[in-house]
């Protein structure tokens, strides 16, 4: 399984930033797909994810500013971050399989390389 992140970049608090995921290697939509981030220092934190059943589950922390969006078969899926904070400041990975009951660290999990965000004035 293959997960190639774009996207990223440098913005300021209160902009909008659409990061993108493509997915090879893999076939069915029932594994899912989700976004996951890292702060320097953290542990790599489940951001949202879509089920393979087209559930989606988001963060508390960024519950009404992102949204994820995810094509028919789970090859593509992008992530719209709306109304930007500092705190929102982190590596992001596209991962599959999504559960939240599953750590995106485990081995179990595929993960892409990874895009900066930076929010900042």
């Amino acid at each position: 399984v293959q997960l190639v992140e774009s996207g990223g970049g440098l913005v300021q608090p209160g902009e909008s930033l659409t990061l993108s995921c493509t997915v090879t290697g893999i076939t069915g939509r029932t594994y899912g797909l989700g976004w996951a981030r890292q702060v320097p220092g953290k542990d790599l934190e489940w951001v949202c994810g879509v089920y393979g059943d087209g559930n989606t589950y988001y963060a508390d922390s960024v519950q009404g500013r992102f949204t994820i969006y995810r094509d028919h078969d789970m090859k593509k899926a992008d992530l719209q971050m709306l109304m930007l904070k500092p705190e929102d400041t982190a590596v992001y990975f596209c991962a599959t399989p999504f559960s939240i009951l599953i750590s995106p660290e485990a081995r179990s999990i595929s993960r892409g390389q990874g895009t900066q965000v930076t929010v900042s004035s």
